[in-house]
């Protein structure tokens, strides 16, 4: 299909789902974030979203200033989907905000006609007031030892800022990969292919330096992963 026509089908695409975003907000409150995403802009993805609260973004937000551990993310780095299908839903997987909340998260992620994909929704629904309220029915039943959670670092603005942090945490203390194995390598790639890094422009190339690994070999530790779903 010519690019034209592929732009043609994004934007339409895109326009259908703009006014899904609200409406899926206004039937299930204020703990649901809903999330539109470009991810063709990963610098300013977020192009429609409601209750922004819940991880602190905005219209123009960037890819990586997202809840942590996004597996949607991950699924959106593929240009085809495992079974051959256009789209792809990834449900119900925990990823944390900044300051150490989990949600509750499921993402559609939309291809155009060649596969490549473009678009993703996502669902981030807040469950501290339903852990909150277990906890203190467990306390008024059984009392426990509730132990603090642990605070993720908070999301920076800047792009450079945010994948170096990514990389860093990926590739552990000290931030050198000349002891990783192998093996590390790939749980390495891992992490940040979760975080989102390879969607934005320039992830891979700096994901390979970082590892000492050409670009080939992220692309190959990222089809290994992929095996081991």
């Amino acid at each position: 299909m010519k690019p034209v026509a592929l732009a043609a089908e994004r934007a339409a695409v895109i326009n259908a789902l703009r006014p899904i975003v609200p409406m899926l907000a206004a039937m299930a409150g204020s703990h649901l974030e809903v999330v539109l995403h470009d991810v063709s802009k990963p610098e300013n993805s977020v192009i429609a979203i409601a209750n922004g609260h819940i991880s602190g973004r905005s219209v123009g937000s960037s890819v990586l200033e997202g809840p942590q551990n996004d597996k949607g993310f991950a699924a959106a780095t593929r240009i085809k989907s495992q079974d051959g299908a256009v789209h792809s839903l990834v449900e119900d997987y925990v990823t944390v905000t900044a300051d150490g909340r989990e949600l509750r998260s499921a993402s559609a992620i939309f291809r155009d006609a060649s596969g490549e994909p473009f678009a993703t929704l996502c669902l981030n629904a807040d469950m501290s007031g339903f852990q909150a309220a277990h906890g203190w029915l467990s306390q008024m039943l059984k009392p426990v030892v509730q132990q603090a959670p642990v605070a993720a670092p908070p999301a920076e603005s800047q792009m450079d800022t945010l994948m170096q942090e990514i990389i860093s945490e990926a590739v552990g203390p000290g931030g050198s990969a000349a002891a990783l194995t192998r093996e590390g390598k790939i749980q390495a790639v891992g992490a940040m292919q979760r975080r989102g890094l390879f969607i934005v422009k320039g992830g891979v190339e700096r994901a390979a330096t970082a590892l000492h690994v050409s670009r080939f070999t992220i692309y190959n530790y990222m089809e290994q992963l992929r095996r081991r779903e």
